[in-house]
């Protein structure tokens, strides 16, 4: 095993034995596997593209595996066994239609598309099969943006949107990641390509979620508990909730969001289930308390799961790409999941321990933001407003993430402060006040939402008079941890914005060749230091 793909690998250099994040040294073998393997899939399949014998289930399975093999998503090596016997199996189809239609020249192939499952152990599949370390790092660099794209992706065609150029782009990526030939600003160029396409699958995202749910609008969401049995629903699928939420109406049964839920709430669709009555808990990392505490079922439906406890393993249910062994996973079947056993379940238990009382506030997406916007444009030109600070991404559990609430805390009462994504939970519970009645926090929803940060950045400038987005009253204090904050980061520098500071720590899997030339003297990325020092230089224009 070696892995270093999130912000938790061991001593910031790899996990090589088991992962931090709980991940068994067995699982990891396995998911690199699974990459090389959606390689061999993607070059035939780039070929039965350009035939015109490329099918949708062909992309869903790549974007499903991908998206499987993110920090704390599918901990089962039985699942993703099964996903690599199922990638051969349509590695072998495309093939044969290939041959059929006289379409395949099989005279000089890659290494990639002569696997099979019986020499598959003997291919080095794993990060370090790439000796010269700039290269690797740039090729994982790309993987890694696949892996977002592919997380978002997939809960956009679960809302049936699909996008051939995008499908088609990570095609590429994933082969490219072989070609010996390519140079390293050959694969710096490759990389931020992953980032121009990220934004469009992220404005794919955003067109579906509204498309099925409604415009967000900011809303003050229940944080404490009812009488009732609960479910509680983490990850980041809103078809899924709209499903169970259907299944459950009229059962007596109430419905929690948890982490990255929480935005759900904003939509209009959501809000006529009068039993979704509120937000359980916090971020990712603090589930396993909070799991235990809430009594009644719980449904994960992508990533952000921690390994659980066997007091409440026998509760846990998951589906889509996240998996654990144990839990009861569900499966889509005419495209439809039935919950009834969580939802039986859920009848027999005790209602959640309240652990805390009160509300939270959400949905400032683009649409309301843009929509008000006269009044915001109006306080900053006239000084009430002197900087928006971005500070979305990833929360973590080390102990230096105390930073971004005490960063929050420290801010000056004329600076607004701009999220999405789970590190909202370092301060979304702060009492920040408001701007002549504008609030000091704009959470703009998942990390997926990210794109609406740069709608809105980009629709503020412009009614600012500002031509270059690095000149308007922005700054960016962006958190880590996994993968899909990786493609957004890349996405940002793709954007061209400039001068944005990450942490808790730069990517273990970046070199200072590649930090230097492709993020630091192009785009002046910094990482954290010193709390003192980061107000200093993300406000140094402002004094």
């Amino acid at each position: 095993m070696f892995c270093y793909q999130c912000e938790e690998t061991m001593n910031f250099e790899g996990c090589t034995k088991n992962g931090v994040c709980g991940k068994k040294g067995e699982v990891a073998d396995l998911q690199d596997d699974l990459i090389y393997v959606l390689k061999s899939v993607a070059f035939y399949n780039q070929k039965a593209r350009d035939a015109k014998l490329s099918e949708e289930s062909t992309d869903e399975f790549m974007f499903d595996s991908l998206f499987s093999t993110i920090t704390n998503a599918d901990f089962s090596a039985s699942a993703i066994q099964a996903r690599i016997d199922r990638g051969f199996e349509i590695r072998d189809d495309i093939r044969q239609k290939l041959l059929d239609n006289d379409a395949l020249d099989e005279s000089d192939l890659p290494e990639i598309a002569t696997v099979t499952p019986e020499n598959l152990k003997d291919r080095n599949t794993g990060v370090l099969a790439t000796e010269d370390e700039d290269i690797r790092a740039l090729r994982e660099l790309i993987i890694y943006s696949l892996k977002g794209i592919a997380a978002y992706g997939s809960h956009a065609m679960m809302l049936g949107a699909r996008n051939k150029k995008i499908t088609k782009f990570v095609e590429h990526a994933l082969v490219a990641t072989t070609d010996d030939s390519l140079t390293d600003k050959d694969l710096m160029s490759l990389a931020l390509k992953c980032g121009e396409h990220g934004f469009d699958v992220m404005a794919d995202l955003d067109k579906a979620n509204t498309g099925a749910f409604g415009t967000p609008e900011p809303t003050n969401v229940n944080i404490g508990t009812g009488n009732n049995p609960g479910i509680l629903v983490s990850g980041h699928d809103l078809k899924d909730l709209k499903e169970l939420l259907d299944q459950t109406a009229g059962t007596g049964i109430d419905v929690y969001t948890h982490g990255e839920m929480l935005p759900a709430h904003a939509y209009p669709e959501f809000k006529k289930y009068d039993h979704l009555v509120g937000n359980y808990g916090g971020s990712w990392w603090t589930q396993r308390n909070e799991f235990e505490s809430f009594n009644g079922p719980i449904l994960l439906t992508s990533n952000c799961l921690v390994p659980p406890k066997d007091t409440y393993l026998g509760r846990l249910y998951t589906t889509g790409a996240v998996g654990f062994d144990g839990a009861t996973h569900i499966v889509a079947e005419d495209g439809k999941k039935d919950f009834s056993a969580i939802i039986e379940q859920a009848k027999a238990c005790e209602p959640p321990v309240q652990l805390e009382e009160g509300t939270v506030l959400t949905g400032y997406a683009y649409n309301h933001i843009l929509t008000n916007a006269d009044k915001i444009v109006e306080a900053i030109q006239s000084g009430k407003i002197k900087r928006l600070m971005v500070m979305a991404g990833c929360d973590g559990r080390q102990k230096d993430r105390e930073y971004y609430t005490e960063f929050a805390e420290a801010l000056p009462k004329d600076t607004v402060i701009l999220t999405a994504g789970c590190a909202k939970y370092r301060f979304n519970k702060l009492d920040l006040g408001d701007i002549d009645g504008i609030p000091r926090l704009w959470d703009a929803g998942q990390c997926n939402d990210s794109f609406s940060l740069v709608i809105i950045a980009q629709g503020l400038m412009a009614r600012l008079g500002f031509i270059d987005v690095n000149e308007a009253p922005f700054s960016y204090n962006i958190a880590w941890y996994e993968q899909k904050a990786v493609l957004v980061l890349i996405t940002l520098l793709r954007l061209g914005v400039k001068d944005i500071m990450l942490g808790p720590k730069l990517f273990p899997f970046i070199t200072p060749n590649v930090y230097n030339t492709l993020m630091k003297e192009k785009y002046g990325m910094v990482p954290n230091s010193t709390l003192e020092e980061d107000m200093k230089t993300l406000l140094k224009q402002d004094n």
